[in-house]
């Protein structure tokens, strides 16, 4: 049974397909727990519950991330210097990509990232927008599939719209 995501770009497969080629050349680069972390951060920035719902399972069945902590304090919730600071990043692009300075990437360079990599959360943030923000403007709403979380996590990551009934 197709997503509710899947669902909305029938209409237009092509866009979807090259969505799909887009985020998977990103991901091909980028070590995918943080690719998933700077998702959430942009995900949540974005007030897309969808996204936010998505990846944050993900770092939860996959990385085994405290996803609740992460989405209530991330500064609290156990993560490295180089995991904030990475989150920071996404949610700076997806704010005001024109106030990113060379002192935020500086940051990241000197928790040890290569140029490579801070662009890499450069793209996971950008591609972010554009997945989220077409999802939000269509009204797509989260599968009701994510009603099955844990009900505070389910509240923490539904930051948008609601998910759509069962």
């Amino acid at each position: 049974m197709p997503t509710n995501y899947e669902r909305a770009f029938a209409a237009r497969p092509e866009v979807y397909a090259a969505w799909g080629e887009l985020n998977g050349a990103i991901k091909a680069g980028m070590d995918l727990r943080r690719y998933e972390l700077a998702t959430l951060a942009a995900a949540r920035r974005l007030r897309s519950s969808y996204c936010s719902l998505a990846h944050g399972t993900v770092l939860l069945e996959r990385f085994g991330e405290p996803v609740l902590e992460i989405a209530l304090d991330r500064r609290t919730a156990g993560l490295d210097e180089v995991d904030i600071a990475v989150m920071d990043l996404a949610e700076r692009v997806v704010d005001d990509a024109t106030s990113v300075a060379d002192d935020d990437l500086q940051r990241l360079r000197d928790l040890g990232l290569p140029d490579t990599e801070i662009m890499d959360v450069v793209l996971a943030a950008s591609a972010r927008c554009f997945f989220s923000k077409t999802l939000d403007a269509l009204g797509v709403r989260a599968d009701a599939s994510y009603l099955d979380l844990d009900a505070k996590l389910r509240d923490a990551l539904v930051v948008g719209r609601p998910i759509a009934d069962a």
